[in-house]
């Protein structure tokens, strides 16, 4: 009796039981066929499951380096799908919370880990190969979504890491824009060469169809599933159920002005007497100088917290600063969702109400433009609107479910950051984690041990 509470049965025992625990976790009960694999590992030993090194007897150095680059590569995938993952921030949407070259310990626990929708794939890889620039990923077994349970759930004000919502198409010549604005950009440009010839205008649709073609025809298109997306990091705005609104760039959910963060920036116009002002002073305020911008004359263009905003208005040569933002009623064709008879910008947004799971909404020509990519794309129907008819998975209709939660997701430097206002809703199952800590943070305008911005180093990501 004894030998079943030592040695291999102990481990035999301890394995099962942490086994059975992330079966259970998983809720997948076909995994428990992997436990006659267990069983086989720690007691029969039938099998040799590590067929590269030798049972019995000396490994050489290699075989043993092998065994162990194995080992790391298995428990690194797993810990970055159930636990946590690297994520580096690369532009500063974020900025001043999150900086350019931080690098964050994110969380898969917070909000419960995904399963991969593509789990066979080079390791530790988003997308594309390093080197040979190839796809790293294979459809040959593909999941649809399930997320298990986590901590919590998203809350308004959460830094969260998601999928880019708007990458499941990719122009690889430009993988910097957004596949869906390239095609409206090209609908504009084909639109005004056409009012500059004197031509008579064409239907908006089938100008859009037209740049659909060209783009197809000139660059090289791939789509990318769900989990093989670009990961971006925003700053939760709007839950499901909540309505959002914009005026002169000040937020409102529900009615209600959201507070503004101490780190949160909008662009500003700083006017001098004609001097220009001390690169030591932008310093002191923690402005790069990459940062803003100067104009021959007296004036500079930067983003600014609100509080350097008044810092700079006390300088002795500074004769005024002002916010700069897209006038009411100015439509900007790039802003969600892209509709001139709405008249919205970045600045001068909505209401719009965030689609709640288990919602039914009626549905029109009015209000289609809102959900049409919801309904189409992230909930994998088949959408058709003929004239003021709405047709989904062939029946006409005029009311719809919605199967997922949506979030409003935003960057805290406003001007700067490609967000909800630019491609809309971030759907449940693009959620990936929440940053925890800043665990190293590298400035790039620095060199040797400056670059490390040690005052960063383990400090709580807000």
């Amino acid at each position: 009796m004894l030998k079943y509470f030592s040695g291999n049965y102990l481990k035999f025992g301890i394995a099962v039981i942490i086994y059975l625990l992330v079966v259970i976790w998983i809720g997948n009960y076909w995994f428990l066929l992997g436990l006659p694999v267990i069983f086989d590992i720690y007691i029969s030993g039938k099998v040799n499951w590590t067929f590269w090194k030798k049972r019995n007897g000396k490994n050489s150095a290699v075989v043993e380096w092998i065994d162990a680059l194995i080992f790391a590569v298995v428990a690194v995938t797993l810990i970055n799908i159930f636990l946590f993952q690297n994520y580096r921030i690369p532009t500063g949407s974020m900025e001043k919370s999150l900086l350019i070259g931080d690098h964050l310990f994110v969380s898969k626990v917070a909000y419960g880990p995904r399963m991969p929708n593509t789990p066979v794939a080079f390791p530790f890889t988003q997308h594309t190969m390093p080197v040979i620039k190839t796809r790293s990923w294979s459809d040959i077994i593909y999941w649809p979504y399930k997320r298990l349970k986590g901590f919590g759930k998203v809350e308004r004000g959460d830094a969260v890491v998601f999928n880019f919502p708007a990458g499941d198409t990719v122009v690889l010549e430009d993988q910097a824009t957004a596949y869906y604005e390239i095609v409206r950009r090209t609908a504009r440009e084909m639109i005004q060469s056409r009012y500059y010839q004197g031509i008579e205008a064409e239907p908006y649709e089938t100008v859009l169809e037209k740049a659909r073609k060209e783009i197809w025809q000139r660059y090289n298109i791939v789509y990318r599933p769900v989990d093989r997306r670009d990961n971006y990091v925003k700053r939760c705005i709007a839950l499901p159920g909540d309505t959002i609104y914009i005026d002169d760039g000040t937020v409102y959910i529900n009615g209600e002005k959201l507070p503004e963060l101490k780190t949160q920036q909008t662009t500003w116009a700083v006017q001098t007497n004609g001097t220009t002002i001390n690169p030591k002073a932008f310093e002191r305020l923690g402005i790069s100088r990459s940062d803003y911008q100067y104009f021959a004359g007296s004036a500079y263009i930067m983003p600014l917290t609100t509080e350097n905003a008044e810092k700079l208005k006390t300088f002795s040569n500074v004769s005024d600063v002002q916010r700069v933002l897209a006038r009411k009623g100015e439509f900007a064709p790039y802003i969600f969702p892209y509709k001139s008879n709405l008249k919205w910008n970045e600045d001068n947004f909505g209401p719009l109400w965030i689609p709640k799971k288990g919602v039914t909404v009626k549905i029109d020509t009015s209000n289609i433009a809102f959900y049409d990519r919801i309904i189409d794309v992230y909930e994998d129907n088949d959408l058709k609107i003929e004239g003021a008819d709405i047709y989904i998975n062939g029946e006409k209709t005029d009311r719809y479910t919605f199967k997922m939660d949506y979030y409003w997701m935003m960057g805290d430097n406003r001007h700067n950051s490609a967000d909800s206002r630019y491609w809309g809703f971030v759907p449940e199952d693009h959620i990936v984690g929440k940053p925890k800590f800043i665990w190293l943070s590298i400035d790039k305008d620095n060199k040797g041990l400056r670059k490390i911005r040690w005052g960063r180093l383990f400090m709580k990501a807000r």
